[in-house]
């Protein structure tokens, strides 16, 4: 076959796939316009899988089965009226591709709703009995609403008011009086200035928002700065990106934390994010009358400021304060004794010796730090532990960035995976992440160490989006534990810590200089009890891990308690679920919510 028969083939098949895609649309519209149970449930295979969010129920709502998805859409249409179901143009087309092991045509589509437009991803299975194809995956979304679209690319600013304005304010005078609250409060607080944070408030500026991110720490970027001082991203750069500004295209793939510290200081000044530095959240109250918040912030100089927002985003993490048990002995020992989030570097402990009492990531990258400054290392392992290597196995969650979409095609085809299908495709990848890391982990095995890969075979990601540790993503510590360079002590040999070090049970005692509590962070639920009460708490409930329908507790959308939210996890999740949480908190604004769930 020559070049032009390959690519009329190609052209052909492409066609067909449109065709196919655009046809099952069409069908799909017509029954959801007649709000059409029977004929929707003949659109979808038995066990097939609906994710919605926002579009239909105002949520971030999976619903599994043909008859479940039939009945919620029909009576959903009557509020979403949606409409003008078509195939996005520009965006990558449909394509035949194995997801979670199931063949399918994949595709892209554009929506519109009563109140904005939307994107959604169709997966196309062939049904033998018709003859046709119909869907086994499905993802609706909200993506912006009518009249408050993001003000990028043909709708970005002018920039007349500027360039005109003679003898009038500048850009940077205006940036300068936005920042300071003179006159007014912020109608959004995000507490917290790492990607969480910095990601709801570029997009909520995009809607038009006004919102102010309250830092802790001097600086932007400080979270990450002042974190140990070998500390990289564990995942590939062009996963990471923020909303509307990727890294540059000459960054390293693993991203040191220092480089990522100062990209979120610029991206704070270049997308016009208004923020506080030195500033600390120390409690809030909420004001059912006037529906807004009683923040109190602690400024740099010890004085305080209130502050009337009417939404409070919690931005801090997954982990709140750091987590330090009580260890028996522990106080006794005359060495020094720190948490993880206040190690730095290993350069003081050079010819010494060090305990770390954990397993996870941090605890390891920690040893790898301490062992190439020379010093004496050992982990303390309290619990089994789930290991990856970095590469290649912690790079199969991420195959789909791979493919060759753009990451926003990729983000969309992401967010199609319902909870049960997010399981299958760890359990698959856990199976291979087995086989590739076969020799570190029955190296780790044959040292005695606690290996697990989660509950239900799961691996390291669901640990993360269940409990958010109870891993390592390795980056060569197993290997020296392996070979007996850095030293592996299950804590239950250990009789009682002293003042030189661990006594074990058999009355030796291991010495150390240095003694690292790598052991973990409340959940973020404790820095809301802390911050706006334990009544509020008990109100809101559980803050991430997974809800009756395994999506993430009251993350990325409405909670129990009116106007609060809540945004963590990774720069992507960041990155996706912050555009999500700015349209919901512009309708809330709008009265849009209330009404849109009559």
């Amino acid at each position: 076959m020559n070049d032009i028969d390959r690519s009329s083939l190609a052209a052909a098949l492409s066609d067909s796939l449109e065709t196919v895609v655009s046809g099952w649309l069409a069908n799909f519209e017509r029954a959801l316009a007649n709000r059409d149970a029977a004929a929707i449930r003949n659109l979808f295979v038995d066990d097939s899988h609906w994710r919605d969010i926002l579009a239909f129920t105002w949520h971030i709502t999976p619903t599994i089965g043909a008859a479940d998805i039939a009945r919620k859409l029909a009576d959903r249409q009557a509020i979403a009226k949606a409409k003008d179901f078509a195939l996005a143009p520009g965006r990558t087309p449909p394509r035949k591709v194995r997801r979670v092991g199931v063949e399918v045509i994949e595709a892209i589509f554009d929506l519109e709703t009563a109140v904005g437009r939307g994107n959604g991803v169709v997966r196309l299975v062939p049904d033998e009995k018709s003859g046709t194809h119909k869907a086994w995956v499905l993802l609706t979304t909200l993506e912006e609403l009518t009249g408050f679209e993001e003000r990028i690319n043909e709708r970005r600013p002018t920039g007349a008011a500027y360039s005109r304005n003679f003898g009038g304010d500048n850009w940077e005078d205006v940036r300068r009086k936005a920042q300071a609250y003179t006159d007014h409060d912020p109608t959004v607080l995000v507490v917290g200035g790492a990607q969480a944070g910095l990601s709801i408030a570029a997009r909520l500026n995009q809607v038009g928002i006004d919102a102010l991110v309250v830092e802790q720490w001097p600086r932007i970027g400080d979270s990450w700065r002042r974190r140990y001082h070998s500390l990289a991203l564990h995942n590939s750069i062009h996963v990471n990106h923020l909303p509307y500004m990727p890294f540059p295209p000459n960054w390293p793939n693993y991203i040191p934390k220092d480089m990522l510290g100062m990209w979120f200081e610029v991206y704070a000044q270049v997308m016009e994010i208004n923020n506080w530095t030195n500033t600390e959240f120390t409690k809030g109250t909420w004001d059912a009358k006037a529906k807004c918040w009683t923040a109190h912030l602690k400024l740099a100089d010890g004085s305080q400021r209130i502050m009337r927002p009417k939404h409070i985003v919690f931005a801090n993490g997954v982990s709140s304060y750091p987590l330090i048990p009580k260890i028996p002995g522990l106080d006794e020992f005359k060495g020094k004794v720190e948490h993880s989030e206040g190690f730095d570097s290993g350069a003081p402990y050079v010819g010494k010796k060090a305990l770390i009492i954990g397993t996870g990531s941090s605890a390891n990258d920690i040893a790898l730090d301490l062992h190439s400054f020379g010093c004496k290392t050992s982990l303390i392992q309290r619990g089994s532990t789930t290991v990856v290597s970095i590469d290649p196995s912690a790079k199969l969650n991420y195959a789909l960035y791979d493919e060759g979409a753009p990451y926003w095609d990729c983000d969309l085809l992401a967010a199609a995976a319902t909870p049960p299908l997010i399981i299958k495709a760890y359990q698959a990848g856990v199976k291979r992440m087995m086989q590739l890391d076969h020799d570190m982990i029955e190296g780790l095995k044959g040292i005695g160490f606690k290996f697990d890969i989660g509950d239900d075979d799961t691996g390291h990601q669901m640990k993360y989006r269940r409990r958010g540790g109870g891993y390592n993503l390795d980056a060569g510590s197993s290997d020296l534990m392996i070979k007996g360079e850095i030293g592996l002590i299950q804590y239950e040999n250990i009789e009682r810590f002293c003042a030189e070090g661990a006594l074990m049970k058999d009355g030796s005692i291991i010495p150390a200089d240095l003694i690292v509590l790598a052991t973990g962070y409340y959940p973020q639920a404790e820095l809301v009890r802390r911050a706006l009460g334990q009544e509020m708490a008990d109100r809101i409930g559980p803050v991430w891990g997974e809800d009756k329908d395994g999506e993430l507790n009251n993350m990325f959308r409405r909670t129990p308690q009116e106007n609060v939210w809540f945004i963590a996890g990774s720069l992507a999740q960041c990155r996706v679920y912050s555009k999500y949480m700015a349209v919901q908190i512009r309708a809330t604004e709008q009265g849009y919510i209330g009404k849109l769930e009559a």
